[in-house]
């Protein structure tokens, strides 16, 4: 959802590497896994994280991912959680090194900006990595492969589908806005922009009963068809292995210190 009318999920689908012959569902596990192991890494575990940064860094490579595409996610993505970054660095505990009325900036409250900057951007590079190399179908049916709620994953598949024709509604609303020189003051700019928004949901939930109403008189029944995905094999389980014993590692290096 953060990149909807600015960038694409799966440009790099169509790639032939070793990540990209794993089955969706292999993936998924392996993303995922790694995701945790991240972020329940306690604070301050510099060379854990190194461990894990390594291995992601390693599977960007071979998976010949396009970096511009991913840095430029990467930004849009820490636009939205800077926010939270920012209030780490007043967390109390250790040395004083600034401070201004109620504000301190300490030690700890360094520690653990850093700690959650570097489990923030793991986890977005490995998710980046998982949503850039595997087409929405297959992530989907990989879903489904995993058991996750049809419902929620006949959502998901709707979001995307349609996303697109809300992006467009939009868009030619701000274009009939602009014509009728209704955003030139920021006072009005404002007010245009809710509106706007207002008008849209209103315009989302009318075609989405109607496209809802459409796909039931055609066969819908909640659930999407499922296409033929790989079923895994000596590859996934060698995959999910070396992901667990990674994720091992890392964990162990921090408890035997």
């Amino acid at each position: 959802m953060l990149h909807v009318g600015a960038f694409h999920l799966d440009i790099d689908s169509k790639n032939t590497t070793v990540w990209h012959k794993l089955a969706p569902r292999t993936r998924i596990l392996c993303a995922v896994l790694m995701v945790f192991a991240i972020v329940l890494t306690p604070n301050g575990r510099w060379l854990t994280w190194a461990i894990y940064g390594l291995a992601i860094v390693h599977l960007l490579l071979i998976s010949k991912i396009t970096l511009s595409v991913l840095l430029k996610r990467l930004a849009v993505e820490f636009v939205f959680i800077g926010a939270v970054l920012l209030g780490t660095l007043f967390h109390g505990g250790g040395e004083v090194l600034w401070s201004w009325g109620i504000l301190q900036i300490t030690t700890g409250g360094l520690t653990v900006l850093g700690s959650v900057s570097l489990k923030a951007l793991l986890s977005l590079l490995m998710m980046n990595l998982l949503t850039l190399t595997t087409s929405v179908p297959a992530l989907l049916n990989g879903l489904l492969e995993l058991r996750m709620p049809p419902l929620l994953v006949a959502t998901l598949a709707s979001m995307y589908r349609y996303i697109s024709v809300l992006v467009g509604e939009f868009n030619a609303m701000r274009r009939a806005a602009v014509s009728r020189n209704l955003m030139g003051n920021k006072r009005w700019q404002r007010l245009v922009i809710g509106n706007i928004i207002g008008a849209l949901f209103i315009r989302t939930y009318e075609r989405g009963d109607r496209i809802y109403q459409a796909m039931l008189s055609r066969g819908y029944q909640g659930v999407s068809p499922v296409q033929k995905t790989p079923l895994g094999g000596k590859r996934d389980l060698l995959a999910l292995t070396l992901t667990f014993v990674l994720a091992l590692l890392g964990q162990s290096v921090y408890l035997a210190r």
